[in-house]
């Protein structure tokens, strides 16, 4: 007998962590919940928590977009009727893997109500089609720390289990898209800023898996994106200076933006409380998160 109803879980994810630019995520324990259902006629969506009354409630939501996406790139017919109930948690632009997490649930709520059951990598490779970067998509497929890069023919990855890491988040109200995030970075680069993000990349690997915090704040410097895109955030700059002076070991912006990310080795909450107040002291409404990292990625329940 076939499936009727699925249930998908998506974690968060940062991606880059300074220097680790479109080649490094890590996945973050804050989920979206994702259920479909084979019933009635067309195509409902219902959006719960954030971006609700933002995103749209109909087969034109991201998540329903993939789920026809995965169909119609397997030889697959649409559903004939189909809900989808969103409970989200991952605020949306935030640089946390919202758009990732609702492509691999769309992809993961397809693959398991059509009966094909598509492997992760196959997922990955699908979402990439979508998303164009598949760092943040990698982490919330396969959880903890996840290498990428794009090979000959297909996606080449090693993920790794972390040491549960504390992790303090500040999103500050601003309105910058992925796409302007990209748009502002330059086409050529130095052989010198290449060099020194390339080292530090290798480091990034080694302090989190190690546990290394202090070795992390030494290396988490970037020289590819993070000198552009700190001016589209007002007030960014001071609250990376106010994680670190709150006690956080290393900080840096969370993907293209406009979140910030900071590790510590205490619960987050009193320097994710810092990185909200210099934000708001610069003049920029900001939320806070206090949260850890996680080694599972995205699960199904059927």
């Amino acid at each position: 007998m076939s499936l009727q109803t699925v249930k998908v879980s998506v974690p968060a994810t940062t991606a880059n962590l300074g220097p680790g630019f479109d080649c490094l995520g890590v996945a973050l324990d804050l989920w979206n919940e994702v259920t479909f259902s084979l019933q009635g006629s067309g195509i409902h969506v219902e959006v719960q928590g954030e971006g609700a009354g933002l995103v749209p409630a109909s087969e034109q939501n991201l998540v329903a977009q993939s789920y026809l996406q995965f169909c119609a790139l397997n030889g697959l017919p649409a559903p004939s009727g189909l809900r989808v109930v969103c409970r989200n948690h991952i605020p949306l632009g935030s640089g946390m893997g919202s758009s990732a997490a609702a492509v691999v649930a769309g992809m993961l709520g397809a693959s398991q109500l059509t009966g094909v059951g598509a492997s992760p990598d196959s997922i990955l490779e699908y979402a990439d089609q979508i998303e164009g970067h598949p760092d943040n998509a990698a982490a919330a497929i396969y959880g903890g720390l996840v290498i990428i890069a794009a090979g000959e023919q297909r996606l080449l990855t090693r993920r790794y289990d972390l040491p549960e890491l504390h992790v303090a988040v500040a999103l500050g109200e601003i309105d910058l898209p992925t796409r302007a995030a990209r748009a502002a970075l330059p086409k050529n680069v130095s052989l010198a800023d290449a060099v020194f993000n390339i080292s530090r990349t290798a480091l990034v690997v080694e302090a989190l898996r190690s546990g290394d915090l202090e070795l992390l704040g030494q290396v988490m410097q970037d020289r590819l994106h993070q000198p552009y895109r700190l001016p589209l955030m007002p007030g960014a700059a001071q609250v990376i200076e106010a994680a670190l002076q709150a006690g956080a070991q290393a900080a840096a912006i969370s993907g293209a933006g406009p979140s910030l990310i900071a590790f510590t080795r205490q619960p987050a909450g009193a320097v994710a409380n810092a990185m909200q107040r210099a934000y708001q002291d610069a003049g920029t409404p900001a939320r806070a998160f206090a949260l850890r990292t996680t080694n599972l990625g995205a699960q199904i329940e059927s």
